[in-house]
Formats: structure tokens, C-alpha cells, sequence
């Protein structure tokens, strides 16, 4: 096992990383930048390393300044967390030139299912259920239309670097597609230096749906059921839950068989995320595979009692999983609100500043991860989240009145926050009756329920 591990990330998720270690009795080194001095995962690392100034790119994304904390502080290990270096190859890459150990999959996994195109071609391969789509990159304006011609509108073009939401646009009619072609691949080449597309076919109204999956180094694997992702907005998630309500436990093997078959495929280990597409029938589409641990991870920590951030240690160091598909069960009901620095009110505008007063839910069932307090001062470089705020109940209504009650504890002063809104999410009457898909937010949460 590792007796130091450097954390290439900052926030809840940085700290998330530090308990795991704490508890394993491993050793943490924290990396910051100067914005970053007072943030809390600085002060509850062992050692911390300030890798740059503010801006992501001289510091979070400064990939010298890293390898070079961790060599120059002994650290065995990186974990990546999620965003930033998480799913670059050559950073794993670079950590192995180095003789240090990425905490996730290999290089060749990451760049395989970081290209959405070649991942869909894979897991067709492998057998996976796939949306239709082009064979291959969008190769011009006119391989566009005639492409789209074939499957029928709405269409759906996706930039095959995206992530994020971003690089992605649905075209409901043939006199759309210029135009949204020209935006997409803009989009595309402006956030990931990339502007190649696919098309798929649009499903309409799907639900999005995700396998949580395991894989060591000696060949075996394990998924942990589905996590209900179809409460989002421009793309981004904002409340995840397991299990989805309409998942049963047939459709539940069925993708759980279909996530392992990909991971086999690519000799995937470590953790990982392969996302489905579900439609009102019951068919599943695959999207994508996730190639690090998930943002949502912890509801289905709650419902399996897998620490899954351990296991991500273990697999690295070679050990072997703790638990084989026969251990997992399904136990009660979990959900996930997603705090954000932002402002419902102002068509969702970040903000920055002091938090002033800060007060934390708390009681049985309930999970908080964050790295705010009271005296902290949000800094304007980085993601807007503040906070995750996750709940276990017996079931399912169980599950929704403790996070309403969770939410009406949940006090920070001094900013604005979506704490409101995630509020009205959880009384809207679609959303307890569990009818959810991808177009919940624009189409529920207009006032009409």
C-alpha cells in the first residue's frame, strides 16, 4: 500500500480524497494555488504544495509544477479526482515516466473512451447497445445532411472531446443544421481544442441513466448498480439519485452486464462510469464512458456500502477489489443536491464573495461533502460548486423528506446560492412521482406541476 499520495485537485472532492487517505492511514500532500492558500483542503492535507498563481492553467492544469510536487514531496501516487487531469492520457503518462502511480485507468483506456466517437465504435464492438449514429466524425457540411437525412430528425451532434455539456446541439429540422454545425464545432474547438463532431440519433425525452463499475488489475469486475442522472440543466447535472425508478432488476443486470462487457473491452481498471441513455421503453442506449470517479459518486456509496475512493486506492496499488458482484445489494434510497454559487433569480449568474454565515444539515442519513465555511471567500477562477448534499433513506419518499428538511436547514449568508431552486426541484409533483427524463427542467420547472 501507498504511504503518500499527492491530490491533484482542489475542493470537496480534494478532501474527499484526504479522508479515504486518513483512514487508510496514508499520508496526503495537498496542491494549491495562490487563490487557493486558505481553502480547506489545504489545511487538512500533511504537506501542501502551491503549484501556481489563480488561473487553472498555471496551476491546477500546470502538469510540471505537479509531477514535480509529487517527486519532490515522495508522493507514490496521484489522485486525480475528477475534471482537470483526471481523464488526460498524457498525464497518466507522465506519472508513469516518472515512477508514479495514476490512481485510475491506463493511458491507452483513457484516450480510447475519451474520443466519444471511437468509444461508441468499442462498445459496439463489445456488444453494448448503441445509439445510432455516423460512422465515425462528421467529415463535412454535406456528409452532415446526408448522415442526418438517413436517420430522420431530431438529431443530436456532440463534439467527440466534449464533456461538460458542451460541443453538443440538437437539430429538430434539416434547416437547422448548418447553422447548429457551425455553432457546435466552434463551441467545440474553443473548449477542448478539438472541433471534430458525430451525429446521433436524438432520443426524445430519454432518461439519463449511469452503471457505477469497478475493475482491478487481475481481470476482475464489478458494477454497482445505476444512478439516476435526468435532472440537469444546459447539460450539467444538479440532483442525481439511486436507485432510478425505472430501472428494474432485470434492466439493471442487463446494464450492468453491458458496462462490464466495455470495461473488458478496454481492459479498463480502476473506477469508472459508463452512461446510458433510457428510453420510455425500456431500451438503453450507451453514451459514454466516464474514466474517473464520478461527482455523484457517493449516492451510490450510500445505497452498496462500497467506499468506492478506496477501492480506487487498492486497485492502484495493485490489490485486488474487495467485493464481487454476489456482495452487492441495493439498500434503500439515496439522493444528491448539488449546492452551486449562483443566482436563480438573475438567470443563474455566478457568485462570488465571503461567506458571512454558514450553518450544515445534519441528522441520521445525511452526508455532506464541501470545503466552505464561514469566513471563506469564494474565488471567481474555479467551478461554482460549493457543496454536495447527500441523503439515504429507506426508500425513496423517505429519501426526498430528508433532503427537504436537509435544505431547510442549510444556511450560507453573504452569497447566492441555488439552495432555492433544488427546493423547488424536490416538491415539484413529476419529480416525486419519479416521471423524469433529460427535458425535466425546462419542461417541469416553469411553474406547471
Amino acid at each position: 500500500m501507498f504511504k503518500k499520495i499527492l491530490i491533484a485537485n482542489r475542493g470537496e472532492i480534494a478532501i474527499r480524497v484526504i479522508r479515504a487517505c486518513r483512514e487508510m492511514k496514508i499520508a496526503t500532500v495537498a496542491i494549491y494555488s495562490e487563490a487557493d492558500s486558505e481553502s480547506l483542503h489545504v489545511r487538512m492535507a500533511d504537506e501542501s504544495v502551491c503549484v501556481g498563481s489563480a488561473p487553472s492553467k498555471d496551476s491546477y492544469l500546470n502538469m510540471p509544477n505537479i509531477i514535480s510536487a509529487a517527486l519532490i514531496t515522495g508522493a507514490e501516487a496521484i489522485h486525480p479526482g475528477y475534471a482537470y487531469f483526471s481523464e488526460q492520457p498524457q498525464f497518466a503518462e507522465a506519472c508513469e515516466a516518472c515512477n508514479i502511480k495514476f490512481i485510475g485507468p491506463k493511458a491507452s483506456a483513457i484516450e480510447l473512451m475519451g474520443d466519444k466517437a471511437r468509444a461508441k465504435e468499442t462498445a459496439a464492438k463489445a456488444g453494448v447497445p448503441c445509439i445510432p449514429g455516423s460512422k465515425g466524425l462528421v467529415k463535412s457540411e454535406q456528409d452532415a445532411f446526408k448522415t442526418a437525412s438517413k436517420m430522420g430528425y431530431p438529431v443530436r451532434l456532440k463534439a467527440t472531446a466534449g464533456g461538460g455539456g458542451r460541443g453538443i446541439r440538437v437539430v429538430m429540422a434539416e434547416d437547422e443544421l448548418a447553422a447548429q454545425l457551425k455553432i457546435a464545432t466552434a463551441e467545440a474547438a474553443s473548449a477542448f481544442g478539438n472541433g471534430d463532431l458525430y451525429l446521433e440519433k436524438e432520443i426524445e425525452e430519454p432518461r439519463h441513466v449511469e452503471v457505477q463499475l469497478l475493475g482491478d488489475e487481475h481481470g476482475n469486475y464489478v458494477h454497482l448498480g445505476e444512478r439516476e442522472c435526468s435532472i440537469q440543466r444546459r447539460n450539467q447535472k444538479l440532483l442525481e439519485e439511486a436507485p432510478s425508478t425505472a430501472v428494474t432488476p432485470s434492466i439493471r443486470a442487463k446494464m450492468g452486464e453491458a458496462a462490464i462487457k466495455l470495461a473488458k473491452a478496454v481492459g479498463y481498471s480502476n473506477a469508472g462510469t459508463v452512461e446510458f441513455l433510457l428510453d420510455k421503453h425500456g431500451r438503453f442506449y450507451f453514451m459514454e464512458m466516464n474514466t474517473r470517479v464520478q461527482v455523484e459518486h457517493p449516492v451510490t456509496e450510500f445505497v452498496t456500502g462500497v467506499d468506492i475512493v478506496k477501492e480506487q486506492i487498492r486497485v492502484a496499488a495493485g490489490e485486488k477489489l474487495c467485493v464481487s458482484q454476489k456482495d452487492i445489494e441495493i439498500n434503500g434510497h439515496s439522493i444528491e443536491c448539488r449546492i452551486i454559487a449562483e443566482d436563480p433569480a438573475n438567470n443563474f449568474a455566478p457568485s462570488v464573495g465571503r461567506i458571512d454565515h454558514y450553518a450544515a444539515p445534519g441528522g441520521i442519513g445525511v452526508r455532506l461533502d464541501t470545503h466552505i465555511y464561514s469566513g471563506y471567500d469564494i474565488p471567481p477562477y474555479y467551478d461554482a460548486m460549493l457543496a454536495k448534499l447527500i441523503v439515504w433513506g429507506k426508500d425513496r419518499n423517505e429519501a426526498i423528506a430528508r433532503m427537504s428538511r436537509c435544505l431547510s436547514e442549510f444556511e450560507i449568508d453573504g452569497i447566492k446560492t441555488n439552495i432555492s431552486y433544488q427546493q423547488r426541484i424536490l416538491a415539484n409533483g413529476y419529480f416525486r412521482r419519479g416521471e423524469l427524463s433529460t427535458a425535466f427542467i425546462p419542461r417541469c420547472m416553469n411553474g406547471n406541476e
